[in-house]
């Protein structure tokens, strides 16, 4: 863009404006009447908009995190178990599942479940946690060759 002056390129706003605008009529995009129309009822209504989004996103975290709470919970009480004996018993057993995973193993997987509600139950003394290392020693020296044959030389 040419300006002769210095006057007109002050007063130019130039593309800048343009598709600063634009951005805020593309979120505006859905919104009814002049919400939609009018740049200056579209860019406060936008902006409220994107505010609440925000915020949705952080209470829709919280949301599940309650879920989660509560079918834990829930799956701990069919057992007899308060959670926070439930936790420590799994922590002392060296069992790391988040609460997202107990929830959905609580929902849909009720023996599983029920099996680390078992595991939690019998906490082990400071002797016992290297004869589970020991097992797991020899979990790990399995020869797994025979699961992986010549059968991929094309």
């Amino acid at each position: 863009m040419v300006f002769t002056s210095v006057i007109n390129f002050v007063r130019s706003r130039g593309p800048d404006e343009f598709w600063r605008k634009r951005r805020v009529f593309k979120l505006a995009a859905h919104f009814i009447g002049r919400r939609r129309n009018c740049y200056s009822i579209a860019v406060r209504n936008v902006h409220r908009a994107l505010a609440y989004a925000t915020k949705g996103r952080e209470l829709k975290k919280q949301d599940m995190r309650e879920l989660w709470m509560q079918r834990v919970n829930a799956g701990c009480e069919q057992h007899g178990l308060q959670f926070a004996d439930f936790q420590y018993g799994l922590y002392r057993n060296d069992v790391l599942l988040n609460r997202k995973v107990l929830a959905d193993l609580a929902i849909w997987e009720p023996r599983t479940f029920e099996a680390l509600a078992k595991i939690s139950q019998h906490v082990p003394e400071e002797g016992e946690c290297l004869k589970t290392m020991d097992r797991l020693d020899n979990v790990l020296k399995f020869d797994f060759s025979i699961f992986f044959t010549g059968s991929g030389d094309k």
